[in-house]
This record gives C-alpha cells, structure tokens and sequence, in this order.
C-alpha cells in the first residue's frame, strides 16, 4: 500500500500540572501504550510510529481494517497497548511487541503478548482531510468510522476531569490527558489545545555505562543532554520490569558498547568503577521526583523497558519530563 506522503506527525499534548476545568475542555486516559497512526486504504494498511517508523509487521493483527473501520480510506490516530499481570496498560509489555524487528520472531511475540489499539482521533476517512475540523466533530465521526472490538476501540471522553484524574492516582494508571472540544488537529508539534496531566512522572534517558556486582551487570548509569550537547548523569537503575532474561540480555547488548573514555560531563565521586558505554541505547524510567540537591538526579527510579528513541533527542525539558 502507498500512502503517497510523508507519514505525519502526530500532534502532541503538551505537560501540566493540573487538570484544566470548564466546559470547553473534554477528559481522556492517558494510555501507557505506543503512539500509532494507521493508514488504511482498499483493505489494507500501515502503521507508523511518533517518529515516522513503520510498523506494520510488528502488529498483525491489525492489517486488515475492514474488521474494524467502516471507511474505505482513514488515519486514525491512537495507541497501542499491552496489559501487564495486574490488568494495567504496561509500557514493557507493549516494548515487547514494538521493539521486534525480526519477521521470524513476530508471531511468537504475538502469541505472548496481546495487544488493543486505543484510537482517540480520526484525521482522514474516505477522500476527507479532518484536521481543520474541531475535535468534537472528528470524535463524532470515529465513532461512526470504527467497528469497536476487543482489538480496536474509541477512546472514552469525559467531562469531570478532576474525577478521572483522581480516579488514575486511585488505580495508579498513568494519568489523563484533556483537549479543547474545539481544536483542530496540529501536526508535528506541541499545542496547549491538549494538554498531559501525569499521575507519576517518567522520561526517556541514554544508557552511558553501568556497574557489576559479583561480575554481574547491576545497575544502569542513566543520563540526559543539556542543550550544549553535554550528557549529564541522573541516576541509576536497576532491573525494574525486566526480568532476569531480559536483563541478561540488555547485559550482553551493551558488552561490545563498552569504552575507556567516560560519556558523562560529570559523575559523582562516591561511583563504584563502573563500565562506561558509548551512548547508543535509550530507556524509558518512571520516578518520583528529581533531586536538585543532589545535582538533579532522580528519586525512586524504575527501569520500564528500552525505547529506539535517538539518545540525542533525550534532553533535559524545564524539569518536568
């Protein structure tokens, strides 16, 4: 299938700290999943990533649109998600779909992990560009567009945003996300039209080495850039969601990374010989809050799952990542 241009860019939420309140405004999850837009046309489609990527083989399931979209041409704009054991939307489980990239091994990934594609907005259907129209109108539409299923459903909006947020921090889920009933859709870019209200906080960060203990691999050095192109260490981490396979092999990954020369622009003197990596891998963390008295590194990290973000792109962002 061509989709004849560039994939867009999907528009971003910007982050806040609170929920925004009035009538203008309408309330949704924030999903811990992977952003997607699909691409449909005469029964087949593509996906692509935030960033352009394509990923269509990694989700089969997915590639035949006529079992959930009643447009014969769309984009739809939403995320997939995984659930972990404990019925939650889970970052690692969805990496675990996403970061495949061997056509072989598709089928026993899908086999493991299942996955829904939450679509929350509608931008193209049959020869109509949507963007101009206001969010209100494109939900109307996808509701009419989409054939909900256990695989695909629409997005829920809410009016009481303080109550959805509240019920988030309840179930520790990630937090909400409220938009403007009247924007339009802006591709490529942050708008404060929709706006990113997180329970917990987290942030994408650059592996620059890690430390042993009994020669084994047990901590992540985790870094961020400033805008110089300085990397500065934030903390380190230990396996979190991984398990000890997983952990294993991020072991083995990183063995030919190894290098003398220290990555870090600055590293704390109490840190125990670690092994210094060339900056190649990125690593999504959740964490409590930063310490600024500790040369701003972070409280409580947890280690989710690794990302294919480009190391450069994770830099520091006004201290609210």
């Amino acid at each position: 299938m061509q989709i004849g241009f560039e994939p867009l860019a999907p528009m971003e939420p910007q982050p806040a700290d609170d929920v925004p309140a009035g009538d203008g405004w309408q309330h949704q999850i924030k999903w811990d999943g992977v952003r997607m837009l699909v691409y449909g046309n005469g029964g087949v489609c593509r996906l692509f990533n935030r960033r352009g990527g394509e990923r269509t083989l990694n989700y089969p399931e997915l590639v035949q649109p006529q079992s959930y979209c009643r447009a014969g041409s769309f984009i739809l704009d939403g995320e997939i998600i995984a659930l972990g054991g404990d019925g939650k939307p889970s970052f690692h489980e969805v990496m675990r779909r996403d970061g495949v990239r061997r056509a072989d091994r598709v089928e026993a990934a899908r086999r493991q992990v299942k996955v829904a594609y939450m679509a929350f907005d509608l931008l193209y259907a049959d020869g109509d560009w949507l963007l101009d129209k206001p969010l209100a109108e494109r939900q109307q539409q996808l509701e009419r567009t989409l054939i909900p299923s256990e695989l695909v459903q629409p997005v829920a909006a809410y009016d009481d945003g303080a109550a959805l947020m509240a019920l988030m921090r309840q179930t520790g889920m990630e937090g909400v996300v409220s938009k403007k009933r009247d924007s339009v859709y802006k591709p490529g870019g942050k708008s404060a039209d929709w706006l990113k209200i997180k329970h917990y906080r987290d942030l994408i960060g650059v592996i620059g080495g890690y430390t042993l203990n009994g020669g084994q691999m047990n901590a992540l050095l985790i870094g961020l850039y400033d805008v110089a192109g300085g990397l500065h260490f934030i903390g380190h981490v230990g396996p979190g969601r991984l398990n000890r396979e997983q952990w294993r092999g991020l072991s083995e990954l990183l063995l030919p990374t190894a290098t003398a020369d220290c990555p870090f622009v600055r590293l704390r003197p109490d840190m125990r010989q670690p092994i210094w990596v060339t900056p190649q891998y990125t690593a999504k963390l959740q964490f409590a809050d930063w310490r600024p008295e500790e040369g701003r590194t972070l409280r409580q990290p947890l280690l989710l799952a690794l990302t294919d973000l480009p190391p450069r792109s994770c830099v520091f962002q006004d201290g609210r990542n």
